[in-house]
């Protein structure tokens, strides 16, 4: 079939589709927002060097996807590369439905020249998150963009509304194309230190956010790079943490923020300095060279330009971080999505059901550099395991090829899948025995972070967990040679990425798949296969 014929295919599924969930709108139900995007690719400059970008609707980063709590959103992606694409949504949990989540695991990707429609509801959450191509090294070339789910107005937000919301990415960024990028861990080689960090898609000083002097302003910060941590700090202003990843926080005050891999923050930042322009930095964090990128908080009625010099900030410092990270916690008396206490949820009184250890190391598996989880280095099937499961397809994916604790053998190449109870309530332990900072990142769920220290993880290292007020989120960093607890309810059934943020770690084998079953087989646990799923693999023509 010729591309046009495609074209004309889906657009009428999607026009179908839309007449449909019109007329169901008229029935009182949640709101619907429509997408269409277009996804090419175009030329970009970020660091002054022409690259091969990946764009959607001509724009780098990708257009804003603005929601209100349980919002419907339909999306229907056109692929105009040359190459399978996909996207996945970070931190939107995708609620009884893992066959819109994006990856490889759940879905086939959108082939050259044709479309698929992704349906999601943002059921049940707020906050500040990202979307991002999730297939092979596509990240490095773009196709990223903020995502932002908005609370009911019927429900009670703990700050007065802003003056404005900015969402601000952030990330390390690499002049070589994707394509180069994938060929060298493809060799088995790491990447190369980044080349600089950009901000929104641009480099030092290219952005600038406007405000007017006394306002107060929220900014939405996501670390969207590759591979580094980052320091958030505005010149001369405080920020007041507000909401990490869905869950409104304890409202402190912080000069500085560590933002790892995959990780996003919102802050609310008061305009209360002199009418001047001042220096917003990120700059790298736990790296032996530090780079350094500045955006431009403009004062309306600003006299005068920036100082010469952007403030430095910290560098290596792993007590301050950690230090840092223990002080995130729920604000208990503020609602969530819905309208109870977010403190009502008492994650520290429920038992857990299961322990799971995981330990991250750096292999070398016939020859090449590869990355493991308690000795599988995850490799990807012919067919999506959430079809092969869906089909009851052989040979694809065997339950338990990942085992629940390190084990000290060697590391083997498995396509990895653990299994899970649905309504379990588990306990994680990210265990990191190397010298770098890892960030971990679980599809379709938040958990309670509740420790992280130094050494090694023992039983005993409960009595030192907050079982009272942690923060709740979907992206937890593991420090060098440290460890980081979590509480996670089981409550999501689906195939679920479990994944290092680390884009080189996990593509080259940090990641395993969470089957979170019910045998109820029950639209109350698990949505059907959606009508317009893409069939690849084995379940081609089922």
């Amino acid at each position: 079939m010729v591309m046009g014929e495609h074209y004309r295919k889906n657009m009428r599924y999607s026009f179908m589709l839309a007449v449909l969930l019109l007329v169901t709108c008229t029935a009182g139900e949640d709101a619907y927002r429509f997408h269409t995007w277009n996804v090419t690719y175009g030329d970009i400059y970020p660091l002054g060097v022409k690259q091969q970008g990946i764009l959607i609707n001509g724009q780098f980063p990708g257009p804003q996807i603005e929601s209100v709590t349980n919002d419907n959103l339909i999306i229907s992606v056109f692929n105009s590369l040359d190459e399978p694409f996909l996207i996945s949504w970070n931190g939107v949990q995708q609620r009884r439905n893992s066959w819109q989540d994006g990856v490889y695991g759940t879905n086939c990707p959108i082939p050259p020249g044709q479309n698929f429609t992704y349906v999601l509801q943002v059921k049940d959450q707020i906050g500040s998150y990202f979307y991002f191509p999730s297939l092979g090294m596509h990240k490095a070339a773009g196709g990223f963009g903020g995502f932002k789910i908005a609370s009911r107005s019927v429900i009670p937000v703990p700050f007065p509304p802003p003056s404005g919301d900015f969402t601000f990415l952030a990330g390390d960024w690499f002049k070589k194309n994707h394509s180069d990028l994938k060929a060298i861990l493809d060799g088995g080689s790491d990447l190369p230190f980044p080349d600089g960090l950009l901000i929104n898609g641009r480099g030092s000083n290219g952005y600038t956010f406007t405000v007017d002097q006394g306002k107060t302003y929220r900014f939405r910060i996501s670390n969207v790079g590759l591979t580094t941590s980052i320091n958030f700090r505005i010149q001369g202003h405080k920020m007041l943490l507000v909401e990490v990843e869905g869950t409104h926080s304890l409202q402190n005050t912080y000069d500085s923020l560590d933002i790892h891999p995959g990780q996003s923050y919102s802050v609310l930042v008061t305009a209360d300095q002199a009418a001047h322009d001042y220096f917003i930095v990120v700059s790298t964090r736990f790296t032996s060279q530090v780079l350094t990128t500045t955006s431009i908080l403009h004062y309306s009625n600003s006299a005068g330009s920036v100082s010469d010099t952007p403030l430095g900030g910290p560098t290596i410092q792993i007590d301050w971080s950690l230090e840092q990270a223990r002080s995130l916690r729920r604000n208990l008396t503020a609602s969530g999505p819905r309208p109870n206490p977010q403190g009502s949820y008492h994650y520290g009184l429920i038992n857990t059901t299961r322990t799971v250890r995981l330990q991250n190391s750096a292999p070398i598996i016939n020859g090449k550099q590869r990355y493991a989880v308690n000795s599988v280095s995850f490799i990807s099937a012919d067919t999506p395991l959430k079809l092969a499961d869906h089909y009851n397809i052989p040979g694809v994916f065997s339950l338990g090829s990942i085992p629940d604790s390190p084990t000290g053998g060697g590391a083997y190449l498995q396509t990895s899948v653990m299994a899970a109870d649905f309504r379990g309530y588990a306990e994680i332990v990210f265990e990191n025995p190397e010298d770098n900072v890892q960030s971990w990142h679980i599809d379709g769920h938040n958990f309670f972070v509740v420790g992280m220290d130094g050494g090694q993880w023992s039983p005993a290292s409960r009595l030192s967990y907050n079982l009272r007020d942690t923060i709740s989120r979907c992206t937890v960093q593991v420090y060098p040679e440290s460890w980081t607890a979590v509480y996670m309810p089981l409550d999501n059934v689906g195939m679920w990425n479990v994944r290092s943020e680390n884009w080189a770690r996990q593509y080259l084998g940090q990641q395993f798949y969470l089957r979170v079953y019910s045998p109820a087989n029950s639209w109350r646990d698990e949505y059907p296969i959606p009508t317009n799923a893409l069939l690849c693999g084995r379940a081609a023509g089922l």
